[in-house]
C-alpha cells in the first residue's frame, strides 16, 4: 500500500524486535485419562476430545468440539460450542463467560481450573516497521500480527485467517505468500462465496473435455494452476458441505483429479483460507466438517478490527491518499472526526470514505457517511431515544443496514457485504425490541431469548445500545 514498501525478500529477512511490554499468560489445569495436564493459553484455542483440538481432553463425556478458550486483555474467556453436556463456570451453565482466577470450568466429567499467576508473563514479538507487504499499521495489534506473519511465512502449514468483513484478510494471505519461499510462484484466489456449487468443482479441480455439457476442452483448476505456490480460499465458511470432503482429500493426499478423469495429479501448494464466519460453531450445526477445519486451521490468524487499532487510522488515510496520487492533506479536525467514528466496515469502509473525500471533499463525504453508513446510523443513536427508536425503527423487511430496499446503493455492493448488512440489522432489531419488552432487564431478556446474559451484554456492546 505504501510506495516505499520493502520487496518480498527484504520483508522475509527482516529481524524481529521484542516489545518491552509483557503480557500475563493464563493457563488451565485438569486431569483426564492420560493423567494431570496443564496448558498455557495464548489467543483462541478449541477445547475438545477430537484429535487436532488445541486442548485435547481424553474423556468420553467431553464433546469432540466442546468449547473455545480465548485469552484477552481482561482475562480468560470461554464459550460453549454446542456441546452435548454443556459448559459450566463455578457451577453455572454458560454459553459464554469470563473465567475468574482459580475459576472452575466443568466440561462433562472433567474439571479445569484457571490460573492467573501475575508473575507468569510472555514477551510479545513486535515487527520493527509499520508495514509488512501491503499491510500497514503502527499499532501494537498490527505489529504483533506482522511478526506472526513473518514467522509463519517460512513454514508450509495451512493457515486460517479470521476477521470481520473489510479487515483485509486477502492482503494478509498475500503478505504471507510474498514473504515465503513460494513468492515467485502463483498466488491463486478462489472466492468460495461468489461461485455457485455447480462451478466450484471445476474451478478448484479442473475438468476434462466432455466432462459435462459445454466442456468443449480440458481446463486445469485453481489448485493445479497454483502448483508450487499458494491457493487462497476466500470465505471458506461458504464452501458447500458437498464440496468439503473433496477438498479434504486434496489436503490429505496432495493430489487432484479433474472432472471426467480417473488420473490423480500430484500438486505442491500451500493452502491459506479466510472467513468472517464462526467455523467452530458451524461444526456443531453440521455446516462445516470437523476434520476439514483442523486441516485448514493448523495455524489460526486473527485480523484485528479497525476499532481495536485506531492508532492506525491516520496512517491508513495518508496511505490511501498517497497510493491514489492525491495531494490532499487531512486537517487535524477532520482526522479527529474520522478517528472517533466506529467504522464497522473496517478498513474497506475507511478506504471508501477516503475515495469520497477525494471526489467530493470532506464535508460532503462526512454527510454521505452519516446518511448511508450502517455503522454511523448505529453509533449516532442517542441513549435517551433508544427505547422510542426500538419501537418505531423499520424492521429488516423495510430497511437493511440503514438503507431501504428501493435505495440503489444497497444493491451496488458485493453480495457478502449485502448479506452481512442484512444479518447485522436483523440481529440489532431483535435485540432492541427484546430489551424494550423487558424494560432493559438483561436477565429477563436472556431468559426469553434462551441465551446467557453475557451474550446479551456482548450484543449490547456490539450494537452500541
Amino acid at each position: 500500500m505504501s510506495d516505499s514498501e520493502p520487496p518480498a525478500e527484504e520483508t522475509r529477512l527482516a529481524p524481529l524486535a521484542f516489545s518491552p511490554v509483557f503480557r500475563s499468560q493464563p493457563r488451565v489445569q485438569w486431569t483426564d485419562a492420560s493423567g494431570p495436564q496443564v496448558k498455557s493459553i495464548d489467543g483462541r484455542v478449541v477445547v475438545g476430545s477430537a484429535p487436532g483440538s488445541g486442548i485435547l481432553i481424553q474423556d468420553p463425556t467431553v464433546s469432540r468440539v466442546h468449547a473455545e478458550l480465548d485469552a484477552r486483555e481482561d482475562g480468560l474467556w470461554i464459550r460453549d460450542l454446542g456441546s452435548r453436556n454443556g459448559t459450566l463456570v463455578d457451577g453455572l451453565r454458560v454459553s459464554g463467560a469470563r473465567i475468574p482466577d482459580k475459576g472452575k470450568i466443568r466440561l462433562g466429567d472433567i474439571e479445569l481450573v484457571a490460573d492467573y499467576d501475575p508473575d507468569r508473563k510472555r514477551a510479545v514479538e513486535i515487527w520493527p516497521s509499520d508495514s509488512f507487504g501491503k499491510l500497514v499499521g503502527t499499532s501494537v495489534p498490527m505489529r504483533e500480527l506482522f511478526a506472526t506473519l513473518a514467522r509463519l511465512a517460512s513454514m508450509d502449514a495451512s493457515v486460517l485467517v479470521h476477521g470481520e468483513t473489510g479487515t483485509g484478510k486477502e492482503l494478509v494471505a498475500r503478505a504471507i505468500h510474498d514473504a515465503s519461499p513460494r513468492a515467485k510462484q502463483p498466488f491463486v484466489v478462489v472466492d468460495c462465496a461468489a461461485l455457485p456449487e455447480t462451478l466450484l468443482d471445476a474451478e478448484l479441480f479442473g475438468h476434462a473435455r466432455g466432462a459435462f455439457t459445454g466442456a468443449s476442452g480440458s481446463r486445469i483448476g485453481a489448485i493445479e494452476t497454483a502448483d508450487g505456490g499458494t491457493v487462497f480460499l476466500d470465505e471458506i465458511g461458504d464452501l458447500p458441505i458437498s464440496m468439503q470432503p473433496k477438498l479434504l482429500r486434496v489436503l490429505e493426499s496432495r493430489t487432484v483429479r479433474r472432472l471426467g478423469e480417473a488420473t490423480h495429479r500430484d500438486v505442491d501448494v500451500r493452502f491459506i483460507s479466510a472467513t468472517h464466519r464462526d467455523l467452530v460453531k458451524m461444526i456443531g450445526t453440521g455446516e462445516f466438517r470437523e476434520d476439514l477445519y483442523f486441516r485448514l486451521s493448523v495455524i489460526p490468524v486473527d485480523v484485528p478490527p479497525l476499532r481495536d487499532r485506531r492508532d492506525d487510522i491516520e496512517l491508513l488515510v495518508n496511505t490511501f491518499l498517497r497510493t491514489a496520487g492525491a495531494s490532499l492533506r487531512v486537517d487535524p479536525q477532520l482526522l479527529r472526526e474520522i478517528v472517533s467514528r466506529p467504522w464497522r466496515g473496517n478498513v474497506r469502509e475507511l478506504r471508501n470514505f477516503v475515495d469520497r473525500v477525494r471526489a467530493f471533499g470532506p464535508n460532503e463525504a462526512l454527510a454521505m457517511v452519516s446518511k448511508g453508513s450502517p455503522s454511523e446510523l448505529r453509533a449516532a443513536e442517542p441513549a435517551k431515544t433508544a427505547a422510542l427508536e426500538a419501537a418505531t425503527a423499520p424492521s429488516p423487511a423495510d430497511a437493511v443496514g440503514g438503507f431501504r430496499p428501493d435505495d440503489p446503493r444497497l444493491f451496488e455492493t458485493a453480495y457478502k457485504d449485502f448479506r452481512e448488512a442484512w444479518i447485522d440489522t436483523g440481529e440489532r432489531e431483535y435485540l432492541r425490541r427484546l430489551l424494550l419488552r423487558h424494560d432493559r432487564n438483561v436477565a429477563a431478556a436472556a431468559r426469553e431469548a434462551e441465551v446467557d446474559r453475557t451474550y446479551i451484554y456482548r450484543l449490547i456492546r456490539k450494537h452500541a445500545l
